[in-house]
Formats: C-alpha cells, structure tokens, sequence
C-alpha cells in the first residue's frame, strides 16, 4: 500500500453511532460550522468529494477538527447543496458560520433513493410531537465505500425548528 492510499484510509469515515441521534430534540448554541457548496444536478452531488477534500485541508491547516464528522447538507435546489462542516475553532480562509436553535434528528439507514420516504416519515413524526420545522438538514455520515464497508448507509435527518 502506498503512502498516499495509507493516508486515503485515515480520513475515511469513522463508525457511526446512530444512537445519540435516534428520535433527539436538542439545543445548539453558536455552534461552529465552516460552509460550503456543492454543486448537485437534479439534487445528485457532482463534486462532493471534491469540496470535502478542499475542507478538509483548512480544517487541517489551522489544527481545527471535525467532531463526529458531522457535515450538514441543506438541499437549496436541484443545482445546489449547502454545506455545513462542524469545526472547533475559526478556520481562516473558509465560510465560518454558527448554528443556534432547537432541533430534531432521527436517523434512517439504506439506500438513498428511499429519502423522499425518509422525509415523509421524518414531517409526520415532527407533526406527532408538535414540532414545526423552519429548515431541513440532511446528514450523510459515511461515504459510499465506508457504507458498504459497514453495512449501513446512515442518513440522519435534522429539523430545524421554526
């Protein structure tokens, strides 16, 4: 194995724990987040790995971290995903950004064509719990290979409220 796959290896997707996650109503309060986007056509991410790649060499530039690995993606249209990269501290060069509010997460796991399922399930038990959602949040916690890899595509949807 060459030193550049080694390196490749590290960064890949740590295991997801679904539980912290599962069916959660929490509070942020200026949390830290790097943005960026993604261009997507007909909401299918073109250069995902690309901009992950380009965060993660600020990040690394300035010793920040990632905590859990948590990057937010916002849908804002067919051509467009919005980015939001968790971060310990200011990362120079990069979008820096803070989440406040309460939210709503429930994790699914499979393939991603079953999301407008997702969504649908996610809306009626928001509703059951008498949350309105102001913006919605897509969290796609392993990449394709780290999925096969594990077993499980988990995607946590996260409501923001309104």
């Amino acid at each position: 194995m060459s030193h550049h796959e080694h390196e490749n290896e590290e960064i890949c997707c740590p295991k997801f724990d679904p539980t912290p996650w599962q069916d959660k109503e929490f509070e942020w309060t200026g949390k830290k987040f790097i943005k960026d986007k993604v261009k997507s056509f007909f909401y299918m991410p073109l250069n995902f790995g690309k901009v992950m790649s380009r965060i993660n060499e600020k990040v690394s530039a300035v010793n920040a971290e990632t905590p859990e690995w948590l990057c937010l993606s916002d849908h804002t249209s067919m051509w467009n995903i919005d980015i939001y990269c968790e971060v310990t501290k200011l990362v120079p060069g990069a979008e820096n950004v803070e989440l406040s509010g309460n939210f709503y997460s429930k994790v699914y796991d499979g393939p991603f064509k079953n999301t407008d399922m997702w969504m649908k399930d996610f809306k009626s038990d928001a509703k059951a719990r008498g949350i309105e959602i102001g913006k919605y949040f897509m969290w796609y916690t392993t990449c394709p290979k780290c999925a096969k890899k594990y077993g499980h595509n988990y995607v946590v949807v996260i409501g923001q409220k309104k």
